[in-house]
């Protein structure tokens, strides 16, 4: 009515409870409906007040008579006149058509290409039964065994003993020392 959202009159409502207070708020609402009541009834007898005046000049008459004129340019400048010699379908189903025939050739396209990969694929298991590759011969190596042998152990105890007795030999060495004889 007055271009307020149900969100400003949430608000209104909001800050009136606030102002005014919860125990006056049902008189002030009960006020404010009989003064819209009471500029209702002003606005009705106001408006036939106008219309009772219009017609006792023929105003109504008038108005009338320009009624049925613009009822008649309505008639002579309707679009719907251009829809009478429209044949439903008419179009759209040349268009249905098209598609439809568009559709079926790549249907077929796809399906003639499908039956010429699977006449390949028999052919080519055919020859594959008729006249199947030699076969090679794979030599294996002999699998090691996991367990290490008694040779393996023995070498690799004695680079160990050798490098350890080397390390001892390194450190029992003592430099001489200067300025002191024995």
């Amino acid at each position: 009515m007055f271009g307020l959202g149900w969100a400003e009159i949430m608000v209104a409502a909001v800050v009136g409870l606030i102002v005014i207070g919860p125990k006056e708020l049902p008189v002030v609402f009960r006020k404010i409906g009989q003064f819209v009541g009471k500029a209702k009834g002003m606005a009705r007898d106001f408006s036939r007040a106008m219309n009772d005046a219009a017609d006792d000049s023929g105003m109504k008459d008038a108005m009338d008579s320009m009624n049925s004129l613009q009822d008649g340019v309505r008639s002579v400048t309707d679009p719907t006149t251009k829809w009478k010699d429209f044949v439903p379908g008419s179009e759209t189903s040349k268009l249905s058509e098209e598609r439809a025939e568009k559709t079926k050739k790549m249907h077929d396209s796809i399906a003639d290409k499908a039956q010429g990969r699977l006449d390949a694929v028999k052919i080519a298991n055919e020859i594959a039964e008729i006249d199947p590759a030699p076969k090679r011969t794979v030599v294996k190596k002999p699998v090691r065994s996991k367990k290490p042998t008694k040779e393996v152990i023995a070498q690799k105890n004695m680079t160990a003993s050798t490098k350890v007795a080397t390390s001892k030999k390194t450190s029992n060495k003592v430099a001489p020392k200067s300025g002191k004889t024995s």
